[in-house]
């Protein structure tokens, strides 16, 4: 424990300087403003700084990728209290009553409810994510080879909810993007595989075009093709909050922390999962029930507290599995690798103190939301009243330059845009590209343990279903499957709720 505290004070110690401080209020700052603006998301934040901050030391640039999916969380709450419009998908659920507060003249004080719920919630995630971090990372190091196949087919297994409602197409993607991370030259012996002999593609997909192109250019794409333009809300009170209004729901805040963080501990669970669940549980818990949707600030603040409480929550898995959580976090976890840092149960091996500074990075992005919530909203609400047809151009330069920046290769800006056509027509159908990118970045471990596994066993399939990590995690991602079959599904609730039912009876004899 004190080890662990030592290593969170030598973190916290390495960014307390102007530079890093920078760095982190820059990221914030991009973050909220794609935040705020329709349309755009955490995970296309992500995605662009990733290209920016190539060149960048390692915990530099991972400190303004934090900071930016944190402030872009953050940031969508500001047009779903002004707007209606939930500036990312995690926040729908604040629009109900903080758009109703901003129709009575109170869009201030939401704003201010809503930044002090985020940096509460964040705060508390964090002490989850020092806590029980390093313990689950400890365990993990038992993986070998055969673990560590199980481990990366589950993370695709998961691509069937990491994002929509159709698990089939959410599979289908994993699986577009497990292939397209064996294209090029294989790991282990350098053998070309499904290049067709052109030779640009031994060298295969890299991981930033395609994240640049599959959330950037099809954002882009998305956007122009059916532009979305709202009148603003004024906002003529003030946004600071008043310290008795915040501390008065300190029950909603802890309640609505613990279900944030279990809902991002839950791979394929989102953000918007996480706001959605803390707004049911404290309008079942409320007194005034009637004023949810009408302007309680009880909702707002479950709303805002679950959606940024699950951020610190999806981290967790991401760092000790390797297993992201929703979109942003996969592409998080892309960046991460980009930038030397390889996710999971080797972390605490190769990096040890990587995770205490992922902590220190997490406070610090808090600090700066709270910051740029507090005395920076009125400058940044007039980002929203640039048109899209301005934006959106700026974007795809930087789509552009970012793909041929990393590696200074043409074929990668030609595979940014047929990745991000290809993107804007299957997202007009319904597909997510998240799972697109998890199965790219799984997919090179899923191939190397598969082999080395087959390697270590003489060719045997038995160690990959008789070791008891891979008998979990093999039974996990065959039930995980299975659930999505209706016969199936239907006799686990049938199961479940004749359990329940039995244990209702049990209870009255036993009192």
């Amino acid at each position: 424990m004190f080890q662990g505290l030592s290593d969170l004070g030598q973190a916290w110690l390495s960014f307390m300087n102007p530079m890093t401080l920078a760095y982190g209020l820059g990221g914030a700052f991009v973050g909220i403003v794609m935040g705020i603006l329709p349309g755009l998301s955490a995970t296309l934040a992500i995605a662009l700084l990733t290209t920016l901050t190539i060149k960048l030391q390692t915990n530099d640039a991972i400190l303004v990728l934090i900071c930016s999916y944190v402030g872009a969380l953050y940031g969508g709450s500001r047009t779903a209290i002004l707007l209606n419009i939930p500036g990312t998908a995690a926040n729908a659920a604040s629009c109900a009553d903080g758009y109703a507060l901003a129709m009575k003249g109170q869009a201030g004080r939401a704003i201010g409810i809503a930044t002090s719920g985020a940096f509460v919630s964040t705060l508390f995630g964090v002490l989850c994510l020092a806590t029980f971090t390093p313990a689950l990372a400890e365990v993990a190091l038992s993986f070998g080879a055969f673990e560590f196949f199980w481990l990366a087919l589950f993370g695709v297994t998961m691509s069937g909810s990491i994002v929509g409602n159709d698990p089939l197409k959410g599979w289908l993607m994993g699986m577009l993007g497990l292939f397209l991370a064996q294209v090029g030259q294989e790991g282990l012996y350098a053998h070309d595989r499904f290049t067709f002999g052109w030779d640009e593609l031994s060298g295969g997909f890299a991981l930033i075009p395609a994240l640049v192109g599959a959330f950037g250019l099809a954002e882009v794409l998305t956007t122009l093709a059916d532009p979305v333009e709202r009148k603003i809300m004024d906002m003529k009170d003030s946004v600071l909050p008043r310290f008795r209004e915040v501390l008065q729901y300190w029950r909603t805040v802890l309640r609505s922390g613990v279900i944030g963080v279990l809902t991002g501990l839950l791979p394929g669970v989102g953000e918007d999962a996480g706001a959605w669940m803390s707004y049911a549980a404290a309008k079942a818990v409320s007194k005034e029930k009637d004023q949810f949707g009408k302007g309680s600030i009880d909702g707002l603040m479950a709303a805002e507290t679950g959606d940024m409480a699950s951020i610190p929550g999806h981290i967790i898995p991401c760092l000790a599995l390797g297993i992201p959580g929703s979109a942003p976090s996969a592409v998080l976890m892309a960046a991460m690798i980009i930038h030397g840092v390889q996710p999971g149960p080797m972390l605490m091996i190769q990096h040890p103190h990587f995770i205490y500074e992922v902590v220190a990075m997490t406070t610090l992005a808090s600090i700066t939301i709270l910051l740029f919530g507090l005395f920076g909203v009125r400058p940044l609400l007039h980002v929203l009243r640039v048109p899209r047809a301005v934006l959106m151009p700026i974007v795809f330069v930087l789509c552009t330059v970012g793909a041929f920046a990393t590696a200074s290769r043409l074929f990668d800006v030609y595979a940014m845009l047929a990745i991000g056509t290809g993107a804007f027509f299957l997202r007009r159908r319904g597909y997510e590209m998240a799972p697109l990118v998890l199965g790219m970045v799984l997919g090179p471990l899923l191939d190397k343990s598969l082999r080395r596994g087959l390697v270590l066993s003489d060719g045997s399939l038995t160690p990959f279903f008789t070791r008891p990590i891979c008998i979990a995690f093999a039974s996990v991602t065959i039930f995980t499957i299975l659930l999505y079959v209706p016969a199936f599904k239907s006799l686990v609730q049938g199961a479940t709720g004749a359990l329940s039912a039995m244990l209702k009876a049990l209870l009255p004899r036993r009192s």
